[in-house]
């Protein structure tokens, strides 16, 4: 095969490799090229001029924005339309009517829910004698419990719900957001809690779910007022 190629190609198959014995030797003088050098590590002035905050003119972010005109205007926090019950729009979205209703009375019908359960398991207790059977003592308090609980969960369920709807339309009404619309409020449905029982029912009740409201009120301030000192 080797004489086939050599006479094919007129070249002999070793001519490309040097003699058994002699040394190689390179047919050009360039060298190769050396190793490339690490570059250099930033200067004390490179990290100066990244640390160092740039100097801008904020009139030239945007001609839009009108920084340097006097018509720059600003959100109002404190806007009583952002704040009433329903205003999904501004600074400080609120929740929902039909969320405050669901939220107030669900919470206010459970409380008064677990609050009468409590009530009737210790009536239970203490007008069950305490030589009667256990079967009789269980039956006693699950009675009261069934009595009590359901007793104070509706009615105050009714009281959160008409508290509720009067509060958002007294707000409505005022266009303002502050105590004075949950002590009316609890006024009034207190008085249409009892407007069966009479006049003096009716501000008896009235009477005291304003100053439970009002109360609540006062409370939630100082809350509000804490957390803001907090923050």
């Amino acid at each position: 095969m080797a004489s086939f190629w050599n006479a094919l190609t007129g070249k002999s198959s070793n001519s490309h490799f040097p003699p058994p014995g002699s040394s190689f030797s390179s047919t050009t003088d360039t060298p190769y090229p050396s190793s490339p050098s690490a570059p250099a590590g930033p200067t004390a002035e490179d990290l100066s001029a990244f640390i160092t905050a740039p100097t801008y003119d904020p009139t030239s972010l945007h001609p839009l924005a009108d920084l340097a005109g006097d018509t720059l205007t600003y959100i109002s926090l404190d806007d009583p339309s952002t704040l009433l019950p329903g205003s999904n729009t501004g600074a400080l979205p609120s929740r929902s009517f039909t969320d405050d209703l669901c939220y107030s009375t669900g919470t206010t019908y459970l409380l008064g829910l677990s609050t009468g359960g409590l009530w009737g398991f210790t009536e239970g207790l203490r007008k069950t004698p305490r030589s009667a059977p256990s079967k009789i003592k269980l039956n006693a308090v699950l009675n009261h419990i069934t009595r009590r609980g359901p007793f104070l969960g509706n009615n105050a369920g009714v009281l959160a719900l008409a508290f509720t709807c009067l509060n958002a339309g007294i707000g409505k009404l005022r266009g303002e957001v502050d105590g004075a619309n949950g002590v009316l409020a609890g006024v009034l449905a207190g008085a249409l809690w009892k407007s069966t029982r009479g006049p003096r029912a009716m501000a008896v009740a009235g009477g005291l779910t304003g100053m439970v409201a009002g109360l609540w009120q006062v409370v939630g301030r100082a809350l509000r007022e804490e957390r803001e000192e907090r923050e």
